[in-house]
């Protein structure tokens, strides 16, 4: 049925939140502001406490990582944009970072310092910067971040607004308390009992030079009755904070040093308003436009800081450590902001190597932004962008992403220096899986005689690209491959721009090596489990090897299930087992027991015991099965050209186990079984 436009306009109109509308649109008086303080102290906070409360509202996870209590805080998953920003694997540099915020939120120092994010590039820097203010951004409309400012009203005939104006905004979107003189604004704060036990009001700093001279002029024209002046002419609003109105939030990103000039950051004359006003050095005829006026009351970011003009630096150190601005013919003004920088690398060495930048350097907390050296976590922000959802119509064969982060990871790391470690293991212990003869603490020392780490290597972005290469490139069966991404990642090395010299480049190249051994045996385990995945066969074998260990360690006789004879427990069948996982001669007595031990624990329980429940129990049988099978199923006769119909029967079966429960397609089914009877073939042909 059609529609008039009337009525499609209505429709849309009524999802508009009017309440929400009208919450943000607040205006009232002085006195109704006082009584908003009075039950709402917090919302007079300062920038920094306003950060800090705004990432600890989305919750914090606390977890042990190598014996080391962390705290994961949610607001860096990115909730606000369903996860398109979300930091991965940084956990330890976050929380720096927010501690850093919290002693400047109770005024302990850092809030007089310029917090600069440090790292290589593609290391998430700007990210994390992109991240604070959008949360500042949604922070301000949320009931609980609400934040206020106010304007001049009634000024018409007065000209203190021009000559037809009738209203004047705070210029910077101050705090309304600073309308208080600051002889007696303390003493105001206190007998009012505008604070409480949650939260003390402390309002620093002085008026804006407009709003001063406004105040000035209306307090002589009202003969200093200052509560007769803040009645008749100050309205206050509800402040909502927007990078895109320049409300709150601002950016400074360096030019050509030629163009560069200081007026960005501190404002400029309005030459048009001169003539109004009749002097250049007039409040009113200046613009409050530049980076730090209007980020006032929220936070200023400085993109590739340290490529600063050293004539913006004298602005840089005034606004960090005395919290004033100079604009252009007026006195220092205060601020109340957030200043954060990032850096790369090569940046960061020219300022320790230049002596005029030392005052910045001590007015500067670094906080170093790494890659990722954990692989779960490096293969998490591929999954975000490679997703299943996010790459339609294109099939990305499994571990194709994890050996992609897997390389990435190894480039970072450095070679270990002892405890016997290949860098394939270091990485694996980073990731937390466990290895024989390997603690948590060798992880330990490991991160400490490591101080770069991280700090080097392949960016996500350069890994990302050449995904992004072998999905373009894919050659029309719809399917891409670990070999395709890591061909992809090798030819990309030798025009890698960041790469300054061949050592690094073969370095580079060699730890592609070694991902495809990784890799190799990763799939010959895969299939060696769709081999073994005959769920009745294992659960015959499982019940077998119990009933033989079983009356090996209650030294019985085992009851033959054919002849329905006793025997003695069948060695030669529990060796073959727990020789496929290693299990020396001199331990079986002992692995024998905590199994034992184990189908005991459960039995207390209640609970029955499952021959996949004990990890290397299910691993043993899986590959006595896969032996015991795999002459049958012939699999390296899949690279010649004739296969029996028994036989394909069988790889037909292993190749829909492949699809069913590893994520295969038909296309990269066929692919890993043809390359791991390859692996297979050129094993017989060793030996």
């Amino acid at each position: 049925m059609a529609q008039t436009s009337g009525q499609m306009i209505e429709r849309i109109g009524a999802m508009q939140d009017f309440k929400l509308y009208r919450e943000l649109h607040w205006e009232g008086s002085f006195e109704e502001y006082l009584q908003v303080v009075r039950e709402r102290p917090q919302v007079t906070r300062n920038a920094y406490q306003r950060l800090f409360d705004m990432i600890i509202s989305f919750g914090t996870e606390e977890y042990i990582d190598n014996k080391k209590k962390l705290t994961r805080y949610n607001f860096f998953k990115d909730e606000l944009n369903g996860g398109a920003n979300a930091i991965y694997g940084l956990d330890i540099p976050l929380m720096r970072l927010v501690h850093v915020l919290k002693a400047a939120a109770e005024g302990y120092g850092p809030e007089k310092r310029v917090i600069l994010l440090h790292g290589p590039v593609g290391s998430s820097k700007s990210t994390i910067a992109r991240l604070l203010k959008q949360g500042t951004e949604y922070y301000s409309r949320s009931p609980d971040g609400a934040l206020y400012s106010f304007d001049w009203v009634n000024l018409g005939g007065t000209e203190l607004a021009g000559k037809e104006a009738d209203r004047f905004p705070s210029p910077m979107n101050e705090e309304p308390l600073r309308l208080i003189p600051p002889e007696w604004r303390a003493r105001a704060i206190e007998e009012l009992g505008l604070s409480n036990d949650q939260f003390r009001v402390r309002v620093d700093g002085d008026l804006d030079p407009a709003s001063r001279f406004i105040f000035k002029n209306l307090m002589t024209k009202y003969e200093g009755d200052w509560g007769k002046m803040i009645s008749h002419h100050i309205r206050v609003r509800r402040l909502v904070l927007s990078e895109k109105d320049r409300v709150g939030i601002g950016t400074f990103q360096p030019k050509d040093e030629k163009n560069q000039d200081s007026t960005e950051l501190t404002g400029d004359i309005n030459y048009r308003k001169i003539a109004e006003y009749g002097s250049d050095s007039d409040p009113r005829a200046f613009n409050f436009d530049g980076e730090f006026n209007i980020a006032n009351r929220g936070i200023v970011e400085f993109v590739e800081m340290l490529k600063l003009d050293v004539a913006f630096l004298y602005d840089l150190l005034g606004a960090s450590q005395e919290k004033k601005i100079k604009p252009k013919k007026f006195a220092q003004t205060d601020i109340d902001e957030v200043i954060l920088g990032h850096t790369n690398e090569a940046e960061y060495r020219k300022l320790l190597n230049n002596e005029f930048m030392e005052a910045l350097r001590d007015r500067t907390i670094k906080i170093d932004i790494p890659y990722i050296t954990k692989l779960n976590e490096e293969i998490k922000i591929y999954e975000k962008d490679f997703g299943v959802q996010k790459v339609k119509g294109k099939h990305i064969a499994p571990h194709t992403l994890e050996v992609a982060a897997m390389w990435a990871v190894m480039t970072r790391l450095e070679d270990p220096k002892k405890h016997n470690l290949s860098l394939i293991q270091k990485m694996k212990l980073y990731d937390g899986k466990v290895l024989p003869g390997y603690t948590q603490d060798t992880v330990k020392e490991l991160r400490k005689e490591a101080k770069r780490e991280g700090m080097e290597g392949i960016s996500p972005r350069y890994v990302q690209d050449k995904i992004s290469n072998a999905l373009v490139n894919d050659t029309g069966e719809g399917t891409i491959n670990p070999f395709m991404v890591m061909n992809e990642l090798d030819k990309g090395l030798r025009h890698h721009s960041l790469i300054t010299n061949d050592e690094q480049r073969k370095r580079f190249q060699e730890i592609i090596g070694l991902v495809k051994r990784e890799y190799e045996e990763i799939v010959k385990n895969e299939v060696q489990r769709a081999i073994s995945a005959d769920e009745d066969a294992i659960a015959k074998l499982a019940a077998n090897y119990i009933d033989n260990i079983k009356a090996f360690t209650l030294k019985e006789k085992v009851k033959n299930r054919y002849t329905g004879q006793d025997e003695e427990p069948d060695e030669r069948l529990m060796r073959s087992i727990e020789e496929k996982i290693d299990i020396a001669e001199n331990r079986k007595d002992d692995f024998r027991r905590e199994i034992m031990n184990f189908i005991g624990a459960l039995a207390v329980e209640g609970k029955k015991f499952q021959w996949s429940t004990n990890d290397r129990l299910r691993r043993a049988l899986e590959l006595k099965l896969f032996e015991d099978q795999k002459d049958s199923i012939k699999l390296k006769t899949l690279v010649s050209a004739v296969v029996d119909k028994d036989t394909q029967e069988k790889i037909d079966i292993i190749k829909a186990r492949l699809i069913k429960n590893f994520g295969y397609n038909e296309v990269s089914a066929t692919d890993v079984l043809n390359y791991v009877a390859s692996i297979f073939a050129r094993g017989d042909a060793k030996e």
